[in-house]
């Protein structure tokens, strides 16, 4: 008898996808991972008119929720704000009865305009990266998930390389197999 994949579903949002030159690449990458469901938060409702239901069912069936986003303003972009709002409700993500997400994973799967550098007490968010991310994470425990350290690739506004893409995308990529292969 073979062990059971974990189950792993990737919220993606990123409202100018046509223009990513990162997002888009891991994106790609990680739909082609066998099992692994995604869903294109943009693509689905371009109105923001949410499917609660099935946005809570795909969550039921995952072992492991990926945000994957560009960070926008220190935070998500608009849909995922949305989706949160409407999704993450009372009496499913938290509250009495709200035990739909607990012992679940959570992975911020995200990617900066600035350098690494920036996100320093020194650099031009004054702020470690890390912090900045707290809110987010902070969310996922709330509803009583684990929260796995961040992948993020900095520097998504300037030059990067195919090469440093291509590892990134490779280790994006790998975390997810890993993950299923652990099994749930």
């Amino acid at each position: 008898m073979s062990e059971k994949l974990a189950s792993i579903v990737i919220l993606f949002a990123h409202p100018t996808v046509h223009r990513s030159r990162v997002n888009r690449v891991l994106f790609e990458r990680v739909k082609a991972v066998p099992g692994v469901a995604t869903r294109d938060l943009y693509e689905l409702y371009p109105d923001f008119n949410i499917d609660v239901e099935a946005e809570q069912n795909a969550l039921r069936e995952a072992d492991l929720v990926v945000f994957q986003h560009p960070i926008y303003w220190y935070s998500v972009p608009a849909i995922l704000k949305e989706w949160m709002d409407v999704v993450l409700t009372r009496g499913f993500a938290y509250g009495s009865g709200g035990d739909a997400l607990r012992g679940k994973d959570a992975l911020l799967a995200v990617s900066t305009g600035g350098s690494a550098q920036a996100y320093t007490s020194a650099g031009q968010h004054r702020h470690p990266f890390e912090d900045l991310i707290r809110p987010l994470q902070q969310t996922a425990v709330f509803c009583g998930m684990r929260c796995l350290p961040p992948l993020v690739l900095h520097g998504g506004r300037g030059p990067v390389s195919k090469e440093r893409l291509n590892e990134h995308a490779q280790r994006y990529t790998q975390l997810l197999i890993d993950y299923q292969q652990r099994g749930s």
